[in-house]
Protein backbone atom coordinates (compact mmCIF):
# COMPACT_ATOMS: atom_id res chain seq x y z
CA UNK A 1 0.00 0.00 0.00
CA UNK A 2 1.37 3.41 -0.97
CA UNK A 3 1.17 6.27 1.52
CA UNK A 4 1.47 10.00 0.90
CA UNK A 5 3.38 11.96 3.54
CA UNK A 6 3.17 15.75 3.44
CA UNK A 7 4.27 18.77 5.47
CA UNK A 8 7.70 17.21 6.04
CA UNK A 9 10.37 19.41 7.56
CA UNK A 10 12.98 20.40 4.98
CA UNK A 11 15.57 19.22 7.51
CA UNK A 12 14.16 15.67 7.61
CA UNK A 13 15.87 12.99 5.56
CA UNK A 14 14.83 9.58 4.30
CA UNK A 15 16.31 7.98 7.42
CA UNK A 16 14.06 10.05 9.68
CA UNK A 17 10.97 8.95 7.74
CA UNK A 18 12.16 5.35 7.58
CA UNK A 19 12.52 5.26 11.37
CA UNK A 20 9.06 6.76 11.92
CA UNK A 21 7.30 4.31 9.60
CA UNK A 22 9.24 1.22 10.63
CA UNK A 23 7.74 1.62 14.10
CA UNK A 24 4.53 0.34 12.44
CA UNK A 25 5.97 -2.34 10.15
CA UNK A 26 8.23 -3.13 7.20
CA UNK A 27 8.85 -0.34 4.69
CA UNK A 28 9.48 -1.73 1.21
CA UNK A 29 10.11 1.61 -0.50
CA UNK A 30 10.52 5.24 0.52
CA UNK A 31 10.91 8.16 -1.87
CA UNK A 32 11.50 11.66 -0.51
CA UNK A 33 10.64 14.02 -3.36
CA UNK A 34 13.35 16.56 -4.14
CA UNK A 35 13.66 19.56 -6.41
CA UNK A 36 15.41 18.63 -9.68
CA UNK A 37 17.55 21.74 -9.79
CA UNK A 38 18.57 22.18 -6.16
CA UNK A 39 18.25 18.63 -4.82
CA UNK A 40 16.46 20.08 -1.79
CA UNK A 41 13.42 18.33 -0.30
CA UNK A 42 10.05 19.52 -1.58
CA UNK A 43 8.39 18.61 1.74
CA UNK A 44 6.58 15.43 0.76
CA UNK A 45 7.29 11.75 0.23
CA UNK A 46 5.76 8.43 -0.72
CA UNK A 47 6.15 5.36 1.46
CA UNK A 48 5.22 1.84 0.39
CA UNK A 49 4.41 -0.83 2.96
CA UNK A 50 3.63 -4.40 1.90
CA UNK A 51 1.02 -4.98 4.58
CA UNK A 52 -2.22 -2.98 4.35
CA UNK A 53 -2.72 -3.47 8.10
CA UNK A 54 0.69 -2.00 8.90
CA UNK A 55 0.15 0.84 6.43
CA UNK A 56 -3.20 1.72 7.98
CA UNK A 57 -1.62 1.60 11.45
CA UNK A 58 1.11 3.99 10.25
CA UNK A 59 -1.48 6.36 8.77
CA UNK A 60 -3.48 6.36 12.00
CA UNK A 61 -0.40 6.61 14.19
CA UNK A 62 1.55 9.28 12.29
CA UNK A 63 -1.07 11.62 10.80
CA UNK A 64 -0.91 14.92 12.68
CA UNK A 65 2.16 13.95 14.70
CA UNK A 66 5.23 16.15 14.99
CA UNK A 67 8.39 15.21 13.11
CA UNK A 68 11.22 17.71 13.48
CA UNK A 69 8.90 20.62 14.24
CA UNK A 70 6.14 20.01 11.66
CA UNK A 71 2.86 18.10 11.93
CA UNK A 72 2.83 15.39 9.28
CA UNK A 73 -0.04 14.84 6.87
CA UNK A 74 -0.25 11.08 6.30
CA UNK A 75 -2.87 9.40 4.11
CA UNK A 76 -3.30 6.72 1.50
CA UNK A 77 -1.78 7.90 -1.78
CA UNK A 78 -4.20 8.47 -4.63
CA UNK A 79 -3.28 7.56 -8.20
CA UNK A 80 -1.78 10.39 -10.20
CA UNK A 81 -3.94 11.74 -13.00
CA UNK A 82 -2.55 10.74 -16.40
CA UNK A 83 -0.85 13.41 -18.44
CA UNK A 84 -2.06 13.75 -22.00
CA UNK A 85 1.42 14.30 -23.37
CA UNK A 86 0.76 17.06 -25.87
CA UNK A 87 -0.97 19.48 -23.60
CA UNK A 88 -3.89 21.58 -24.70
CA UNK A 89 -2.58 25.09 -24.89
CA UNK A 90 -5.85 26.57 -26.05
CA UNK A 91 -5.88 29.69 -28.12
CA UNK A 92 -7.17 28.43 -31.40
CA UNK A 93 -7.70 29.91 -34.82
CA UNK A 94 -5.91 33.01 -35.83
CA UNK A 95 -5.82 32.75 -39.57
CA UNK A 96 -5.98 35.59 -42.09
CA UNK A 97 -8.23 38.59 -41.57
CA UNK A 98 -8.71 40.86 -44.49
CA UNK A 99 -8.38 44.57 -43.92
CA UNK A 100 -11.28 46.89 -44.64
Amino acid sequence: MEIYVGNISFDAGEGDLQDAFEAFGAVSQLKLITDRETGRSRGFAFVTMDSAEEANAAIEGLNGTDLMGRDLTVREATPRAPRDGGGNRGGGGGGYRGRR
